[in-house]
């Protein structure tokens, strides 16, 4: 394991505690290239939001940036723990770098992010339909000898796939896996990965996030409950790491803050439920469910748009733009939902962070 580091004690506290952690998205030009400017800017946004960390190289940084000609990789990472390290945050803040591909670029990914001083990858399973679990279980294997691995359960309708309970159960077990973020909006299946977990003699060791961008709330207040070998046992998913909370971070901060307040309480108050809706509502309008998700990430760029952080919706995919209607949807929750947004936070800072 020559070259792992562990996270630090005060970040793991951090983790298990809960951390709002944004998707980093990526920052163009007219030209479909780079603004590092803009691309610094966003990383400083989420920094002063009260975010607990940031995942780059994800979904939501646009996965063309590993393709030949681009070759964004490790510029959007490096400015990243750049910007991190310059702020000298008197907080824990966790790097997180997302990692794909078969088991040689995974491990490749692993080694860049782990040089540039990241704190976990965030480990996709996509774009590896015929792989077996256990194929996949000894690329996670690899990963992890390098780098602590961030599971994901990625949504198959976004290249993700179904995977079994014992799949989970065993992943629970390898060393290194530190949390896993469960994205399959299903709740058959992130259920199957809390039992997993649950079952497993790590399940202190494992921090659970969501990633189920239409189910953010009742995820976060939920106790989940189960007999293990005759004995009760109970766990919470404790943060989110979501492409969701890449816009509006401040108030999504805010959220998090409050449900960890309330969800502590014997009853919680049935304003919650509706707060939930609205939550999912406005992640409705940002990812287009309606058109299978084609513009989620067009949708986030709109909002940075309009907040000044970017400067158009461009995506390295000329195709990649808002679906019909989709404009209209974001008019409709930015006007239902005043108290959602954080538009007057990111105009009183906005000048400071393009600096």
């Amino acid at each position: 394991m020559s070259g792992f580091k562990p996270i630090s004690l005060e970040l793991g506290e951090a983790l298990h505690d809960g951390l709002a952690i944004p998707a980093h998205p990526l920052a163009l030009n007219a030209d479909r290239e780079l603004d590092e400017r803009r691309q610094r800017a966003l990383t400083r946004y989420y920094m002063a939001s009260g975010a607990g960390g940031i995942a780059v190289a994800v979904h939501s940084t646009q996965f063309e940036i590993r393709d030949k000609g681009i070759d964004l990789l490790e510029p959007v990472l490096r400015m990243a723990a750049e910007e991190v390290e310059r702020a000298g945050l008197d907080r824990p803040f966790m790097k997180i770098a997302g990692i794909c591909g078969p088991t040689e670029q995974a491990v490749a990914e692993a080694g860049l992010a782990a040089s540039l001083g990241y704190d976990a990858g965030l480990l996709s399973m996509g774009g590896l339909s015929g792989w077996t679990e256990e194929q996949l279980l000894k690329r996670t294997r690899r990963v992890a000898e390098i780098i602590p691995v961030f599971g994901f359960y990625l949504q198959p309708s976004v290249g993700g796939r179904t995977l079994s309970f014992e799949f989970w159960r065993a992943f629970a077990e390898i060393e290194g896996v530190i949390a896993i973020k469960m994205a399959p909006f299903n709740r058959y299946q992130s259920l199957d990965v809390v039992r997993a977990v649950m079952e497993s003699e790590r399940r202190d060791e494992i921090a659970l996030y969501t990633g189920n961008d239409d189910n953010i709330v009742v995820d976060l207040l939920t106790k989940y409950r189960f007999k293990v070998n005759g004995q009760t046992v109970e766990k919470r998913i404790v943060g989110g790491l979501l492409g969701h909370w890449a816009v509006w971070t401040h108030q999504a901060v805010e959220l998090l803050h409050e449900i960890k307040r309330v969800r502590e309480e014997e009853q919680i108050p049935a304003e919650w439920l509706t707060r939930a809706v609205e939550v999912t509502d406005s992640n409705a309008a940002f990812f287009d469910p309606a058109h299978e998700f084609h513009g989620c990430i067009p949708g986030i760029h709109e909002v940075l748009r309009r907040q000044g952080l970017l400067e158009g919706r461009w995506c390295l995919n000329p195709k990649e733009e808002l679906s019909s209607g989709q404009l209209e949807e974001i008019e409709r929750v930015y006007d239902s939902y005043p108290h959602l947004n954080d538009d007057d936070f990111v105009k009183a800072n906005l000048q400071l962070w393009l600096e």
